[in-house]
């Protein structure tokens, strides 16, 4: 018996349940450092865990196993989605592709630029906290509206959330990425020619494709390139073409892409384990009122806040109406300015990426959790906003 799929449908009601986990997991990550077994949370954290032997060894505690190999998979299923929108989906053509980018490029300039203003003298190396959003918790707050939010823009804001997601990649790769060592990054590109050449040549042993990503994780880390970005990758390497024997049928069209056989195996994996976890291990920050007040009182946190809530809907909002008024792009009939502020608040709940970016921009354990409490405390807002906009601006979007 074969198993029935719904790409599109299946990749949002997973985000959605992954939202809720995330939350799950984010609030149990901060009442275990704030709780008597506190030294356990962050001792265990801290532990070192040696991987291999001689030249081909890792040494790294159980958060940077969690943030640098484990979010790889993550980041393996962000170039799959990237890449199955690019080629069948909401970018698939300039017509569809050019109001989401727009619209995303306005909601990553404005907090960048914001953050700059407030925070760009005492850490402008943090510009890039602000940009990001979180594609599971934005897409579950829209499901969960429900029909107070048109189809339109739900679309609208996947496909934003994408290329929101190309611009963090982006960012990590050329901003937070430092020393670099040539003689590794000729080995990554050396790995990556040959990945493409096992593709040419229809290779499909799932074994081999490991091997060579994980030697690949292995050759960015050792150059100083994020080793994430082995999955980003990996996964715009994978080709979108049919998968001809496979017991998974897709009852949309018929037939499984090569990624979404891969989506199917690997998202529930990303969305209800690794996200849930990173969650976790990331938000564990000690709140006391001298942390409140610290972050009250800090240019970065404040820098952070606005460039999310205020920062990201204005962006999109700008970004849009600037676009349709040289006829750049058309809007869809039905969204006015109010939908595209609330749809802006939902992508202002930066979270995972944004808290992911953090602990890359800033290296005082101290100043990373000003930015932590920064990004809970800005995406609880923006998702406050955007609920509001949505539930009590636009009934007629219910219709």
């Amino acid at each position: 018996m074969k198993d029935r799929i719904s790409p599109l449908r299946d990749f949002l009601n997973r985000e959605s349940t992954g939202g809720l986990l995330i939350l799950i997991a984010s609030a149990l990550g901060l009442i275990a450092a704030n709780s008597p077994i506190s030294e356990t949370y962050f001792s265990t954290l801290d532990l070192q865990v040696t991987l291999g032997s001689g030249w081909y060894i890792l040494d790294l505690s159980i958060l940077k196993l969690i943030n640098y190999l484990l979010m790889t998979i993550f980041f393996f299923v962000v170039g799959l989605e990237i890449k199955r929108e690019l080629t069948s989906g909401h970018l698939a053509t300039f017509k569809k592709a050019l109001l989401p980018f727009v619209a995303a490029l306005g909601g990553m300039l404005f907090p960048a630029a914001i953050y700059l203003l407030i925070a760009g003298r005492e850490a402008p190396g943090g510009w890039g906290v602000p940009v990001a959003t979180d594609i599971a918790l934005a897409v579950g707050l829209l499901t969960m509206l429900g029909p107070c939010v048109a189809a339109s823009l739900r679309s609208f804001l996947l496909a934003l959330a994408v290329i929101d997601d190309i611009g963090a990649i982006l960012i990590i790769a050329f901003v937070y990425s430092t020393g670099i060592k040539f003689s590794w990054s000729l080995a990554s590109i050396i790995i990556i020619g040959l990945i493409a050449l096992l593709k040419r040549a229809k290779v499909s042993s799932l074994f081999i494709y490991t091997i060579f990503a994980f030697t690949l994780w292995f050759s960015l880390y050792k150059t100083g390139v994020h080793p994430t970005l082995a999955g980003v990758i990996l996964g715009l390497l994978v080709p979108n073409v049919l998968l001809k024997r496979t017991k998974i049928v897709d009852i949309e069209d018929g037939s499984v892409s090569v990624i979404e056989w891969l989506e199917h195996k690997f998202h529930p994996i990303s969305t209800y384990l690794i996200v849930p976890l990173f969650a976790f291990a990331n938000t564990g920050v000690v709140i006391t009122a001298d942390s409140i007040k610290g972050a009250s009182q800090s240019l970065i946190a404040w820098g952070i806040f606005i460039g999310l809530v205020i920062g990201k809907p204005l962006g999109v909002l700008v970004a849009a109406l600037s676009a349709k008024s040289i006829k750049l792009v058309e809007i869809p009939e039905g969204v006015g300015k109010s939908s595209l502020v609330a749809t802006g608040s939902a992508a202002g709940i930066g979270f995972t990426v944004a808290i992911f970016i953090a602990n890359l921009a800033f290296t005082d354990p101290v100043v990373q959790d000003i930015a932590v409490i920064a990004v809970i405390f800005a995406s609880v807002v923006s998702a406050a906003i955007s609920a509001t906009l949505f539930k009590f601006l636009h009934p007629a979007s219910a219709k």
